[in-house]
C-alpha cells in the first residue's frame, strides 16, 4: 500500500492545482473562523460601531470550538472533493490509468490508491482541523482544562471527508469527466439532497430523510446556532449520533463497492 501512495504523491506533488486547492481549504478555513470568532457577524450595534451580540462569542471555546470548526471544515471540505474529482477524471482524460496497468498494476491497485489517498487526504484534514480546535479553544478559553470534551467532533469530521471525498470520487469513476462530474457533484450536495431530505421527512414525519449519503455525515456536525436553538425550544427527538457514524460508514462502504464494480466491469 506504501508503493501506491508513493507513487501517487508523484503524480500530485508538481500538480498545480493540488496545491492549490489545498491550500483554498487550508487558508480560507482558519481566516473565516478567526473573522467570526471576533464578531463579523453580530445583531445590533451601529455600522461600524462595536456593539452587538456576538452569536458565537463562546462557540470557540473548549468544548464547543470543536463542534464549530467540524462545521465550517465541512462547508469547506468542498474544494478537497473538487480536487478528488479532477485527479481521478484526469487519469481517465489522459489515458494515465491505462498506463499504470501496463506498467504492472492490476485495475484493483489503480482503485486502492485512489481509495487510499481519500483515506489520507480525510486523515490530514482531520489533524488540520484538531490543530485549529486546539489553537482556537485555547485563545478563546485561556487554557487546555477542558480541551478534549467533545473531541469527538475531530473524528465526525474526518468521517465526513471520508463520506464527501469517496462520493466525489465514485461521481469521477462513473462520468470521467472533469466539469460534469463537479457540476452534478455540487448540484446534488447542495441543491438535490437538501431538498429530497426535507421532502422525505415532511411526507414521513420522520428523520429519514437525514440518512441520505452525504446529509448522514451532516448530522454529525449541526450548526451550532441551530443546534442551541433546537435545544432551547425543545424540539422533537432527533437521531442519535452513533446512527449516523453507522450510516456514514454504510454509505462510504456502498461508494467503494459500486466504484470497484463500475472500475472491473468497464471498458479501459
Amino acid at each position: 500500500m506504501r508503493s501506491l501512495l508513493a507513487i501517487e504523491w508523484l503524480k500530485v506533488r508538481k500538480y498545480r492545482t493540488f496545491w492549490v486547492l489545498t491550500g483554498l481549504f487550508m487558508f480560507i478555513l482558519p481566516v473565516w473562523n478567526y473573522q467570526i470568532s471576533k464578531g463579523v457577524i453580530k445583531m445590533g450595534g451601529g455600522e461600524g460601531a462595536a456593539q452587538g451580540l456576538n452569536f458565537f462569542s463562546s462557540a470557540y471555546s473548549f468544548p464547543d470550538v470543536w463542534g464549530n470548526i467540524g462545521f465550517w471544515g465541512g462547508m469547506f471540505i468542498t474544494f478537497l472533493s473538487i480536487l478528488v474529482i479532477i485527479t481521478v477524471t484526469n487519469e481517465f482524460s489522459f489515458k494515465t490509468h491505462r498506463q499504470n496497468v501496463m506498467d504492472g498494476w492490476s485495475r484493483l491497485n489503480f482503485y486502492h490508491a485512489k481509495v487510499a489517498g481519500i483515506v489520507v487526504l480525510s486523515l490530514m484534514g482531520a489533524l488540520y482541523v484538531f490543530i485549529l480546535g486546539i489553537l482556537f479553544g485555547w485563545s478563546n478559553s485561556g487554557s487546555l482544562a477542558n480541551a478534549f470534551a467533545g473531541i469527538e467532533s475531530v473524528f465526525y469530521f474526518f468521517l465526513l471527508s471520508l463520506n464527501y471525498l469517496g462520493f466525489a470520487m465514485l461521481m469521477a469513476i462513473f462520468i470521467r469527466r472533469s466539469g460534469l462530474a463537479i457540476g452534478l457533484f455540487i448540484l446534488y450536495a447542495y441543491v438535490v439532497e437538501n431538498m429530497a431530505g426535507g421532502i422525505i421527512n415532511f411526507a414521513t414525519d420522520s428523520h429519514i430523510g437525514d440518512y441520505l449519503p452525504l446529509q448522514a455525515s451532516d448530522e454529525l456536525l449541526p450548526f451550532q446556532i441551530m443546534k442551541m436553538m433546537k435545544q432551547m425550544m425543545a424540539m422533537g427527538e432527533t437521531s442519535s449520533s452513533v446512527s449516523f457514524v453507522l450510516m456514514s460508514v454504510c454509505w462510504c462502504a456502498v461508494y467503494y463497492i459500486v466504484g470497484r464494480f463500475i472500475l472491473l466491469r468497464r471498458d479501459w
